[in-house]
């Protein structure tokens, strides 16, 4: 039986035209600075993104710990939503790393506004901690894959500013996010100090993600990737998948986001299932009916050839990749249909 794995988009594998950039790809030592594969993907970003300068990562996670590092001191307060993968599954690294504490907010699906975050701030005070950095992820990753629209970063950005507050993005989905609201990557580089790019998840790379800020927080944040085991050496190759990416997989995204939409309307129609969050990218999110448990759900799909996960003893989640086709897409639509509970 051939297994269809929706447990998430980080579960794809390169395609032979990414396999074949890899292997040719022009390395040396990163660490020097003379990897030009590596000096190239992060020249392609930063003009992408309109930022000054860009880090080739290892991860998401390690991206997002030297950016919240490079803009805080100990004692200092990260505003971020209380679903934000930065406080929920980076393994506490923000009082590891940065010795910081957080404030935590309920945005709607995990989208924060500036009517939020203003209320947040600390004011100068011995008792309170600094208010230094807000982070907005963008695909929500707990919020079903909801975005924000430039619309919605503008007033945060600005509150920022006046605050004197730095704005971090975790664009761990950022380019599902930007095929959804037609928004432009140049635009974000005027709104944050920090942005965070994933080339491992809807993008189909192995590995890697890229931190994108000014040209002094980067030099920065090469000392803290180094102090972090991050300093790869002939990277080139990894960095090569990256590149591949983003020449050819972004505007295919679309065909994931419509996979998430017929696994949605099926799921909605089940009788094991009590609600379905809107989709608007390629995370899907459902609670099961009421007497029904999750992790149940999820092994007999299983054995039925369905991978997935759960998010909590009640919700279950499906996420659309490269890697899944349309006919998968049908033979999913029928086990799912056929599935009486």
């Amino acid at each position: 039986m051939n297994e269809i794995d929706f447990r998430s988009d980080t579960v794809t594998k390169p395609t032979p035209g990414m396999l074949d950039a890899m292997m040719s790809a022009k390395v040396g030592d990163d660490v020097f600075g003379e990897d030009e594969t590596v000096n190239a993907l992060e020249e392609k970003l930063a003009h992408l993104f309109n930022t000054e300068s860009a880090m080739f990562c290892p991860s998401g996670t390690m991206s997002n710990q030297i950016a919240i590092k490079c803009f805080t001191q100990p004692m200092d307060e990260v505003i971020c939503d209380q679903t934000a993968h930065v406080y929920r599954y980076e393994g506490g690294g923000i009082a590891y790393n940065s010795l910081a504490s957080v404030r935590l907010l309920y945005g709607e699906r995990g989208i924060l506004t500036s009517a939020l975050i203003e209320p947040e701030i600390n004011a100068n005070n011995i008792h309170y901690p600094n208010s230094s950095l807000v982070v907005l992820e963008n695909t929500v990753n707990k919020g079903g894959g909801k975005c924000y629209y430039l619309t919605d970063i503008e007033p945060i950005y600005k509150l920022c500013a006046q605050k004197g507050i730095k704005l971090h993005l975790d664009g761990a989905r950022i380019f599902n996010a930007l095929v959804a609201t037609g928004d432009k990557a140049a635009a974000y580089g005027k709104y944050f100090d920090g942005i965070s790019v994933c080339l491992s998840k809807g993008l189909g790379a192995p590995i890697g993600s890229v931190f994108l800020a000014s040209k002094e927080t980067i030099k920065k944040a090469r000392k803290i990737r180094k102090v972090l085991g991050g300093g790869m050496r002939q990277a080139g190759f990894l960095a090569a998948a990256g590149i591949y990416a983003l020449d050819h997989h972004i505007n295919r995204l679309t065909d994931d986001h419509a996979h998430a939409k017929v696994i949605a309307n099926a799921l909605a129609k089940s009788n094991f299932v009590s609600s379905v969050m809107p989709v608007e990218t390629n995370i899907v999110l459902f609670d099961i009916a009421k007497g029904l448990n999750a992790e149940s759900i999820v092994k007999q799909l299983a054995q039925k050839g369905i991978l997935c996960s759960t998010t909590s003893t009640q919700t279950i989640r499906f996420v659309t990749h490269l890697d899944v086709s349309p006919s998968m897409i049908d033979q999913t639509i029928q086990t799912i249909s056929n599935l009486h509970l």
